[in-house]
């Protein structure tokens, strides 16, 4: 008995340790990984990324007008993620969880002892359904934190702006002037929606428009909206451009003081459970004494 229950145990453990190192997984700095990748890898890995893709835009052909099934494309979009790729990803996730509860039962039957059908099936059914929902999840949290990371990114590049207008350089030539300054993911969404206007002649600011109803962008819509206003009226628009900078600062501020007060709430609870546990262990021995005397 004990030896099964280790070995179910050991067994338990490896799975949920490989499931965890799925999600907690660092990203490997790039250039030594490069260093390291031995001649013709690269070509291996173009290869299983494009049997993923293959596979990924099967499931998309066949899942993606399924009722429950919903695929985030502007957030997805942001992360420069693809469909095919998220829905293989969720497949995955769901038929891990569904094989799980039979891996680990698996040693208990050949022990020879008895174990209900219906346990490991409705765990197994219970667990997909769990980790089908995990990347949507993961997804959502991730272009949150990308919209919060170009929300900063855009009350630096109001003040790039402001400093080229102030210096009387054009609308357009503000715009891309100072997409080049700055560095960073952010900035280069900035630089590829301004070449691409460029090369449409289209002006800089519809471009950016779209590109904010694209991937639902905050503040970018503002400097545009404001910039398209400097071209046709030719209003002075640098001191606007920083008083909107600094108002968007002062509510990225104030974002993020409430993200923190929630995230102190939330501890509430459970330090005032370790207080309880802790008074309990401290009072047993004593209660125990009176009960026993």
């Amino acid at each position: 008995m004990n030896t099964a229950m280790l070995l179910c145990g050991a067994v338990t453990a490896a799975g949920m340790v490989g499931l965890a190192g799925q999600f907690t997984r660092s990203t490997p700095a790039l250039g030594p990984a490069l260093r390291r990748t031995p001649p013709g890898t690269m070509a291996t890995t173009d290869a299983v990324a494009g049997r993923d893709e293959a596979w990924g835009g099967w499931l998309v052909d066949r899942l993606a007008d399924l009722p429950g099934v919903r695929i985030p494309h502007r957030d997805l979009e942001l992360l420069g993620r693809t469909a095919g790729r998220f829905l293989l990803t969720k497949a995955a996730l769901a038929v891990a969880g569904l094989l799980l509860p039979a891996a680990v039962v698996t040693p208990w039957i050949l022990l020879g002892m008895s174990v209900p059908v219906y346990l490991p099936a409705a765990a197994g059914l219970a667990a997909a359904a769990g980790l089908w929902l995990v990347p949507d999840l993961e997804v959502r949290d991730r272009a949150r934190r990308a919209r919060q990371e170009f929300a900063h990114a855009m009350a630096a590049y109001l003040d790039l702006v402001a400093h080229g207008r102030a210096a009387d350089l054009g609308p357009s030539q503000a715009l891309e002037q100072a997409a080049h300054i700055g560095h960073g993911w952010a900035f280069l969404r900035l630089q590829q929606a301004l070449a691409q206007a460029r090369v449409g002649q289209v002006p800089p600011w519809q471009e950016l428009l779209e590109l904010t109803r694209a991937l639902g962008l905050p503040a970018l819509d503002d400097v545009a909206e404001i910039m398209r206003i400097s071209a046709h009226d030719g209003a002075a628009v640098a001191q606007t451009l920083r008083e909107r900078a600094r108002a968007l600062r002062t509510q990225l501020l104030a974002d993020a003081a409430a993200e923190a007060n929630a995230v102190s709430e939330k501890m509430t609870a459970p330090g005032a459970l370790l207080a309880v546990l802790v008074m309990v262990a401290i009072a047993f021995p004593a209660v125990i004494r009176i009960l026993t005397a």
